[in-house]
């Protein structure tokens, strides 16, 4: 896969926050990656020659107490991304684009996504894969052009990106993996480049370890990671737990993203994982998107986010 570059002209200093939004725009320029919350200041004044948004967790067809409209916030946040005063290039979706797998639910989040009028790339989460076909409805509406199992790398804006899939031998309870064959097909794609070269990598569930007995994280992510150590700036973008968490690593920056339908419990807090009902009035604070800033010079990313509400 291959994009155009987009270039924007935005400025702005940006300091590591928690979000609570829906959606993050991510900026690169000068090698490294750049975030702002969607509808605040940042995003309106962010300097860099590549933007992206990341959305994750739509959760389409999902419908209970803790939110029974997903496709109302999920048009919050396309309106969100059509008002920025300059549009991003592209949109990652880090997975759960369905709640069941439903061809329904596909054919509902096609259409409304669409909306937002952008290319988009996607990887597939959990409960994308849970019909007969192990994801093949997914991977028929969103997966073509990909590699192997679902993944693939594409270059943008002097980046290179690689989505990686964690979810087709998930087991609610234990860690994702991601597989030999895929590991040795990103060893292979990460050869040619240049250590100077800025590498962001998409999946859904975490490549770190959140939460082990929640299944938040990935058994065999040391060994991918291995080979992503020797780039200067690599940032590693996630979904699945609805919630932001950020880890530094050497020069591997983790963030975890919000949904657009639901918040979860944060880890500890609660028995178990899973839909999380918040006061009348007050889900919008909880749900989120975001954005990445690459500042020359090195250094760690900065994450701003806004919420729907406040």
């Amino acid at each position: 896969m291959s994009l155009l570059d987009h270039d924007t002209n935005r400025r702005g200093l940006l300091k590591c926050m928690a979000w609570a939004g829906t959606g993050l725009l991510w900026g690169l320029g000068g090698g490294l990656p750049r975030a702002a919350g969607l509808g605040s200041a940042q995003a309106a004044t962010l300097d860099a020659p590549l933007t992206f948004l990341q959305i994750s967790d739509t959760h389409i067809g999902f419908n209970k107490a803790a939110n029974p409209d997903v496709l109302a916030t999920l048009r919050q946040t396309i309106a969100l991304i059509r008002a920025l005063p300059a549009p991003p290039a592209f949109v990652l979706h880090t997975g759960d684009v369905s709640h069941l797998s439903k061809p329904a639910e596909f054919d509902i989040a096609q259409q409304v996504l669409g909306e937002i009028g952008l290319p988009i790339f996607f990887v597939p989460g959990e409960h994308d894969v849970v019909d007969e076909g192990q994801g093949k409805a997914f991977f028929e509406r969103f997966g073509k052009g990909t590699n192997g199992g679902g993944w693939y790398s594409f270059d943008a804006g002097g980046a290179h990106f690689v989505a990686l899939v964690n979810v087709t031998d998930f087991k609610p309870g234990g860690l994702a993996k991601l597989g030999a064959e895929q590991i040795e097909w990103l060893e292979h794609d990460l050869a040619g480049l240049a250590a100077s070269t800025p590498v962001v990598v998409f999946a859904h569930i975490p490549l770190w370890t959140v939460a082990a007995d929640w299944g938040w994280g990935t058994e065999d992510a040391p060994q991918a990671l291995s080979y992503l150590r020797r780039f200067g700036s690599v940032t590693v973008l996630n979904g699945h737990i609805h919630q932001v968490l950020q880890k530094v690593e050497g020069r591997v920056a983790f963030h975890t993203a919000r949904s657009t339908a639901y918040p979860q419990p944060a880890p500890g807090t609660a028995p178990s994982p899973g839909p999380l009902t918040v006061p009348a009035g007050e889900l919008g604070r909880y749900l989120g998107v975001a954005t990445l800033d690459l500042q020359p010079g090195g250094g760690p990313l900065a994450i701003v986010e806004r919420p729907l509400l406040g």
